[in-house]
């Protein structure tokens, strides 16, 4: 039997003593009934749990409602369910839908209270925290879980042919299944490459003509250093990890709710990955950042800040239950920190033992038990078919330590007026036969009552809300009550099983890792097991994340899963080589970009010969180079700097920063605005709104990432709709427009201006028979084109507005309006001959796979 296990058994044991089995017989026969019958109907699982509190289960009347618990066992006088049941106002006294409780039901009550509040333990499972001798066996066996070596650099036969050591590790695998590596790219493929694995951005054109003019190893090294040093380097890499930190801009389905200030999070990253943060410091700040020593107000700011990691996930807020709300984020936060730096899928046991992996669900809750001691602050609050402000709880975000000043006095005495004024109104027409008494637009004559009383409310929150005027982050903080927690017996967050000490995953073991610290959640010390150097997983998924974006394979095929289902490393030595130098060079991520760049592995072409691709068809042994489609943000990127058009800052404030913390329709002005906004943007796309399940127009085509999940590595699908894109695209079109205006305005000969749409497009000179066929292609199309019968150049513009007064609104008060305003494309056209055909080239152009894929 796991040992972590020992401790709550033993406390199971005392609890099942502690009951004597006349009280649980009492319970059954004179207390079950009386809550059955009379409070089940507003306070269960299977109805509304009216004022969060649930009185079928015993944690929910322990742990009570919104007026807190109901049931404090021995002292009946306290228990706010004795105290409701014979409360002399009306409106206070419980059971509203039935006749009060007789006097000896009463009794009963107070009698099952004072005994100590008995009720049936939970049925344990009878293996629960034994450890199979499999698990055993695959901890001694399963190559990611042993401590990683420091392999011998191995001898190759061509010794001219290397540059370095990983070129050592990957030439011996080849020579040993007699592969040759084919031969260097060309300098224009290479230094486009670069450019984009490094920032995401195409090669300027003056950059295209110095590197190919001094190719040398010293020039390359020099871009290489250039790049890295580059905002770029830390906007394209910063991408890397907000993919697998889940980054999204609002809570996800259900009730889409906004972080208006997730763009911090989002900032903090790019900030860390520019100046290279070590990886392990990075990772302790983004788990433990509010338990860190801070310098000054600046640093615990940005570290308060770096805890949005775990905050910023996907949340059913319109759950019914606190406790399943609660359960469930928690379990969201040990997939996001178990995933992104371990490569385990350890939420798999949170109702039984993982089913392939070492991980019992006692793991699971040791890790559980750090997280239920956090209080998650993203500012959102669960409540079952809410509405307007019931979701936000301000008091529950993370206060910066810059000093709020103080709101202009008058301005918020006048508001508290107004709220005061206009909920007297709504209190009073509310629910009445006039309030509900239809208008002449066929609403309610009481919905704009309600409406200017939420209005004022929202007034009075912008001005006196710190979080409101910018200075909250969303974040965790450690919570009121630091405890272990208990099994879940199947995953169900209200069937509790035995208390399991907060720990660590016992797959695996991390010499020197420091225990809890019982005074504190276990989120430190959870961050330095993560991050020491004895680790066996993390420098190694670190890694492989990292040749995988370099290479367009990891190591390890499986990104994200290590563990037994997952791919075995082709290079297991060259895995572990790289991660202790990863260790041993500070955790810097720009020196293990640095080193594998430079690498003549990484410089090889992207031929093919037919006898290489019969032995190794997924170029596992690295053999050549391959070749990978753009991602999403590539492209567009690369569209708006193929023109100059690229901004290096947005050109506004975020847009989420302007909404407020309430349900966002996806078919709502407020997502029309975000959608045009996005629109308007000439800023790179990582600074594009990013809320879930509104993804902007420019990059819905190609595999966005899914934002609810982990994700290391991106699908890279092909379909139809992706060609209809260059085609038809807005975007598309209006930056075609836009380069083919400046293009046919431009001096110089036809032939100078095609050579300089293929430099700034696709990287590269272009040649005699391209230049011929591309005027053979302007000419034809100018000579047939045909002018538009009307044309659309404008696109909306940025609305965030009230619905109040508007015809279409919902017809029940509690309903929000459901009106249509899902943004539409705009029609892009050119105004002459020679201005479509330089258009349509350029989205020839666009749409080739030479300037999709990266070679």
């Amino acid at each position: 039997m796991s040992s972590r296990l020992i401790l709550g058994l033993a406390f199971i044991g005392i609890a099942k003593a502690a009951h004597d089995p006349a009280d649980l017989e009492f319970f059954e026969k004179k207390v079950r009934p009386i809550l059955s019958e009379h409070c089940y109907g507003c306070h269960s699982a299977d109805t509304k749990a009216a004022g969060d509190l649930r009185v079928d289960d015993l944690n929910g009347l322990l742990g009570g409602g919104n007026n807190g618990p109901a049931v404090v066992p021995g002292d009946p006088d306290k228990s706010l369910l004795i105290q409701r049941v014979i409360h002399t106002q009306e409106r206070l006294l419980m059971p509203k839908e039935s006749a009060p409780l007789a006097a000896s039901q009463i009794d009963d009550l107070r009698t099952w209270i004072a005994k100590g509040a008995a009720w049936p333990e939970e049925k344990i499972p009878e293996d629960l925290g034994k450890v199979s001798a499999k698990y055993e066996k695959l901890r001694k066996s399963h190559w990611a879980w042993q401590p990683l070596s420091r392999p011998v650099v191995p001898e190759v036969k061509d010794s001219t042919w290397p540059r370095g050591e990983i070129d050592r590790f990957v030439l011996a695998k080849l020579e040993t299944e007699s592969l040759p590596p084919v031969a260097d790219a060309a300098p224009a493929t290479l230094l486009r490459r670069l450019s984009f694995d490094l920032t995401g951005l195409p090669p300027a054109p003056e950059k295209i003509r110095e590197f190919l003019a001094d190719p040398s190893p010293q020039a390359y090294a020099a871009e290489v250093d250039r790049l890295l040093a580059s905002r770029g380097f830390g906007e394209r890499w910063g991408r890397h990890w907000l993919d697998i930190a889940r980054y999204g801009e609002s809570t996800g389905p259900s009730r889409n709710i906004p972080y208006p200030h997730a763009w911090k999070y989002r900032d903090y990253v790019l900030d860390a990955v520019a100046k290279d943060v070590p990886f392990d410091r990075f990772i302790r700040e983004q788990i433990a950042g509010d338990l860190l020593p801070a310098a000054d107000d600046a640093s615990r700011d940005r570290q308060l800040t770096a805890t949005g990691f775990l905050a910023l996930g996907v949340k059913d807020v319109n759950q019914r239950f606190k406790v399943r709300f609660q359960m469930d984020n928690v379990d969201e936060k040990i997939d996001t920190v178990t995933r992104s730096v371990l490569g385990l899928t350890v939420s798999c046991a949170r109702c039984h033992d993982h089913k392939f992996d070492p991980v019992p669900v006692t793991d699971y809750y040791a890790l559980a038990g750090i997280f239920t001691s956090t209080t998650d602050g993203a500012g959102v609050r669960n409540k079952m078919g809410g509405g307007g402000l019931d979701y936000y709880d301000p008091k529950n975000l993370i206060q910066l330590s810059t000093e709020v000043p103080p709101p202009p006095a008058e301005e918020v005495a006048a508001l508290e007026a107004k709220v005061a004024e206009t909920k007297k109104a709504w209190d009073e027409i509310r629910g009445t036969p006039e309030g509900l008494k239809r208008a002449a637009n066929g609403q309610p004559t009481q919905r704009p009552f309600r409406l200017r009383f939420e209005r004022a409310q929202a007034d009075l929150l912008a001005l006196t809300d710190p979080a409101a005027r910018g200075f909250a982050v969303h974040g965790v903080r450690e919570a009121p009550q630091i405890a272990d927690t208990q099994v879940r017996i199947r995953g169900e967050a209200e069937r509790l099983g035995p208390a399991v000490p907060r720990g660590f995953l016992s797959a695996f073991e991390v010499p020197g890792a420091p225990p809890v610290n019982p005074e504190q959640s276990g989120r430190l010390e959870l961050a330095e097991w993560l991050t020491s150097p004895a680790n066996p997983l993390t420098p190694r998924v670190v890694v492989n994340r990292a040749w995988l974006h370099l290479f367009g394979r990891g190591i390890v095929s499986t990104v994200d899963n290590f563990g037994v289902t997952g791919d075995a490393p082709s290079h297991p030595e060259l895995l572990d080589h790289l991660a202790q130098r990863f260790i041993d060079e500070g955790w810097s991520t720009k020196k293990l970009v640095r080193e594998i760049v430079l690498s003549r592995s990484y410089q090889l072409g992207a031929a093919s010969p037919d006898e290489h691709l019969l032995k190794d068809p997924e170029n596992r042994l690295v053999w050549r180079h391959s070749p990978r489609r753009m991602a999403t943000e590539e492209i567009r990127d690369a569209i708006l700097a193929a023109d100059s058009r690229l901004l290096d800052a947005p050109a506004a404030d975020p847009a989420v920063k302007k909404l407020r913390m309430v349900e966002m329709r996806d078919n709502g002005q407020e997502a029309k605005g975000v959608q045009d906004q996005a629109d308007r943007e000439l800023a790179r796309s990582i600074y594009l709104p990013l809320l879930r399940g509104l993804v902007p127009k420019s990059l819905e085509a190609f595999d966005p990432v899914s934002q609810t999940l982990v994700t290391g590595q991106r699908e890279a699908t092909t379909v139809p709709g992706q060609a209809l894109f260059f085609l038809n695209s807005g975007f598309v079109r209006r930056e075609a427009l836009s380069f083919a205006t400046a293009t046919h305005a431009a001096p110089g000969s036809m032939e100078d201006k095609i050579a300089a749409l293929f430099l700034s497009i696709l990287g590269r000179d272009a040649g005699s028979s391209d230049i011929a066929r591309a005027k053979d292609f302007l000419i034809e199309a100018a000579a047939t084109w045909h002018a538009p019968e009307s044309e659309v150049k404008a696109g909306p513009e940025l609305a965030l507005v009230s619905t109040e007064g508007t015809t279409n609104d919902a017809a029940n008060p509690d309903d929000m309006p459901r009106n249509d305003l899902t943004a539409v494309d705009t029609t892009i056209e050119p105004g002459d001959p020679a201005t479509a055909a330089w258009m349509s080239l350029i989205q020839a152009l666009y749409s080739s796979a030479e300037f999709r894929f990266i070679r």
